[in-house]
């Protein structure tokens, strides 16, 4: 009988440990938007890195990314809307197409093309949430439960922090950046603010739990169309604004749909 047993354990072990010596590997950089996008409560103020300085900086840490041999490079970008992104990317790869100063341009496809990669990949979702926009409406929420200030001091309160940054960052090469905001601290520091945002209503009407709901659905949304690309083998480079790279490395890890690998043991210490 203990025979027998511990024979179906194994027989059920083995296949796992197959699969995780062949398991598929994500690295994901965080990144901030280079382009200024201004599209959030609290935005980075970025320098032009289209300047031949920064230009230099970006090709030197694109090359050493390259080391890693991605076999899939994977950015911010509408998963419903990949035809978009393929007729963007074969511009580039064309010769007919000028890189704006967003990410996903400077980095995301210079990388791919270094490599030799005919597609970039998509797997962003920000569609709507279920219900009525106001049922996640903690912005007005707070304004007319009295929690103005208090809302009005985080937002402050955070922008300090990101103009603060962005002093320290001129002094800095572009590689130091991304090496600075992709250690697991910062990660954590830039993931911690939605808990504050969390606690915007009562028990009877609560929009920033709401919110930070669908924040997290968002992301998981994200994590499914990034977890279906990576097969035994493939190394699946992932660059998204570092507000997601908590999430989904957690999801990465807590699943167990790939290994996780740390960008900064490719990325240039100057």
């Amino acid at each position: 009988m203990l025979r027998t047993a511990l024979a179906l354990a194994l027989a059920i072990i083995a296949p796992a440990a197959a699969n995780a010596a062949n398991q598929g590997q994500v690295m994901v950089l965080g990144t901030h938007h280079l382009a200024n996008n201004n599209r959030d409560l609290i935005n980075l103020p970025i320098e032009d890195i289209t300047t031949p300085a920064r230009q230099s900086e970006i090709t030197r840490m694109v090359d050493a990314l390259a080391f890693w041999k991605p076999t899939r490079v994977v950015v911010e970008w509408s998963y419903s809307d990949q035809a978009g992104l393929d007729h963007r990317y074969a511009a580039y790869l064309a010769g007919k197409l000028k890189l704006s100063a967003n990410e996903r341009d400077q980095i995301a496809f210079r990388l791919a093309k270094r490599l030799g990669h005919r597609k970039v990949y998509a797997i962003d979702w920000n569609g709507r949430f279920p219900g009525q926009d106001s049922n996640y409406d903690f912005v007005n929420w707070a304004k007319r439960n009295g929690q103005a200030e208090r809302f009005d001091r985080f937002v402050a309160d955070g922008q300090t922090e990101a103009n603060r940054t962005a002093e320290e960052m001129h002094g800095q090469t572009i590689s130091q950046w991304y090496r600075a905001l992709n250690t697991p601290e910062h990660r954590l520091r830039m993931h911690q603010p939605y808990f504050t945002i969390a606690s915007f209503g009562t028990d009877q009407e609560n929009p920033g739990a709401a919110w930070v709901g669908g924040w997290y659905t968002r992301n998981l949304r994200i994590f499914n169309s990034l977890a279906a690309l990576v097969k035994p083998g493939e190394r699946v480079f992932v660059l998204y604004g570092v507000g997601h790279t908590y999430l989904l490395d957690s999801f990465i890890r807590e699943s167990g749909a790939a290994k996780l690998v740390d960008p900064r043991d490719y990325l240039p210490e100057k």
